[in-house]
């Protein structure tokens, strides 16, 4: 049995930071110009053999108003969405499609080969692929045992 101090106030301090939480995901800060900040794209990124891939969910997005660089090791991908033009007769009970600008970057590793880079987009998700520069891809070094008279080599080595 495990000892736990009593609060009487803790489920209504969860409940302020639940209320918190949801209301933050209403509200965007104002960037510097007055504009209103871009929402954030959620990302996967995985490691598929020796490539990093990066998958980002953009459903509903048009391929030509996407626009993705790479500037000091640093993907950007920008764009925008057009809002529905649907009339509108009454007030949002709940909104969770992002509308307007959205962004995100990501810092790359010095060990991504940024020149190879190939970008794809497929059914809402747009995937950027870098293959490892091959100059610092990991590679199996031979053990000597002893004074250099027997070498063992790993199992997974290329002889």
């Amino acid at each position: 049995m495990v000892m736990r101090r009593w609060d009487p106030f803790i489920e209504l301090r969860r409940m302020q930071e639940n209320m918190d939480h949801l209301w933050r995901g209403f509200s965007q800060p104002s960037g510097n110009n007055g504009e209103m900040e871009g929402w954030a794209i959620p990302l996967d990124v995985v490691q598929e053999g020796e490539n990093i891939v990066v998958h980002a969910s953009l459903p509903g997005v048009n391929p030509s108003d996407l626009n993705v660089t790479i500037e000091n090791d640093v993907l950007t991908i920008r764009g925008q969405t057009a809002g529905e033009n649907e009339r509108q007769e009454g007030n949002y009970l709940m909104r969770e499609r992002h509308t307007g600008s959205f962004h995100r970057s990501l810092r790359l590793p010095d060990t991504l080969d940024v020149e190879k880079a190939q970008t794809t987009y497929d059914h809402g998700v747009l995937t950027v692929a870098f293959p490892k520069v091959e100059a610092k891809q990991a590679r199996q070094l031979p053990i000597n045992v002893g004074g250099g008279s027997q070498v063992i080599e790993g199992e997974n080595s290329e002889a």
